[in-house]
């Protein structure tokens, strides 16, 4: 892992350095919005072909650094590859999102295969070392998992869910086995990062995009127990990595995660107030986020007032500037370079 603080401002930030102005990067920056990526994902064939092309991935992730004035990268890839892996069928509906043959409860559980899981996932992490090689001397790029509780959720539900009765409901009739399934997670997840970080990457993120769907009860152990293993494993095997941790739609319970998982850095979404964070949380790690996509879709004044609200609030401690949730798709690239505007402007050029 290639760690140099002095031309990586983003890397500073995540282990605790206060940045002027802060780094920026955009969760799901490499996507549908901009017309590069279209024609990509028109000539790989399908979005998993993309994943798992080891050269239209790094062009996919390097494409937004072409644009905007980005500080980080994110691999392309998907957080479902490891279900994969783990043996669990999975396919894309157009229009539709991820399907997958569901892991029903009492039934045969996925197993982690570790040489198994190295090989199949050879082109994604052939990919980081494609971006590393490309990526501009101050990019910091970035690998990334889903946590073991949202690949549960996805595995159990057979894709997205509403309500997240079936995962839920196997958490509440057998723990025990429903453990068993999150720890095979963990140690999928785990060897996922870590074979990243082996590949080059800079730091990593663990997105438990689905987290707010569990009950204060259950967040422990569903959530920040398997985190914290994550967390464990991936320094034994790499003592200086950097870990963002993004636990979407916990509320407050945020600064738990923060204070009991030992991430460097929390990066939360758009209803988490800024100046509680800055409170709460920035004492404690790096805080990234929580501009609301909508306000970046929207561009103009309400782009500046939402994106100055967040600086006042955050910018002058350890601080990524992001979005609480991913581009969406039908955001003009415009609106992007705006932002980046706004930032490296900031805070001589807010308009004050």
């Amino acid at each position: 892992m290639t760690v140099d603080a002095e031309t990586k401002p983003l890397l500073a930030a995540l282990r605790g350095e206060a940045q002027h102005p802060p780094p920026l990067w955009l969760m799901r920056q490499a996507g549908r919005y901009l017309p590069e990526y279209r024609a990509l994902r028109a000539k790989a064939g399908s979005f998993l072909d993309l994943c798992y092309d080891p050269a239209l991935a790094a062009e996919a992730t390097l494409q937004p650094l072409r644009r905007f004035p980005l500080n980080g990268l994110i691999l392309f890839s998907d957080i479902l590859v490891v279900a994969e892996a783990l043996g669990v069928k999975l396919w894309f509906e157009e229009g539709e999102g991820p399907r997958l043959d569901p892991v029903r409860e009492g039934g045969p559980l996925p197993v982690f295969d570790a040489e198994y899981q190295r090989r199949h996932l050879a082109p994604v992490y052939e990919a980081m070392e494609r971006v590393m090689a490309a990526a501009p001397a101050g990019a910091t790029v970035l690998g990334f998992a889903g946590a073991p509780w949202t690949l549960a959720t996805y595995m159990v539900g057979g894709g997205r869910s509403r309500d997240f009765a079936a995962t839920k409901g196997w958490t509440y009739r057998d723990p025990e086995s429903f453990s068993r399934l999150i720890e095979t997670a963990r140690q999928a997840v785990s060897a996922h990062l870590i074979a990243q970080l082996d590949a080059g990457a800079d730091a990593v993120q663990v997105f438990d995009s689905w987290a707010g769907a569990l009950p204060e009860s259950e967040f422990a152990r569903w959530c920040i127990e398997p985190l914290k293993g994550i967390v464990a494993d991936v320094k034994a095997a790499h003592p200086d990595a950097l870990i963002v941790g993004y636990p979407r739609g916990v509320g407050v319970a945020c600064q738990r995660f923060a204070l009991e998982t030992g991430v460097d850095a929390i990066s939360i979404d758009s209803t988490v107030p800024p100046a509680w964070a800055a409170e709460r949380l920035q004492p404690h790690c790096t805080v990234q986020g929580n501009l609301d996509p909508v306000a970046l879709l929207a561009g103009g004044d309400a782009l500046r007032k939402a994106a100055d609200r967040i600086l006042e609030s955050l910018g002058n401690g350890p601080f990524v500037f992001n979005l609480g949730e991913g581009v969406l798709p039908q955001t003009p690239p415009e609106h992007v370079a705006q932002l980046c505007d706004l930032v490296r402007a900031w805070p001589a050029g807010n308009g004050r």
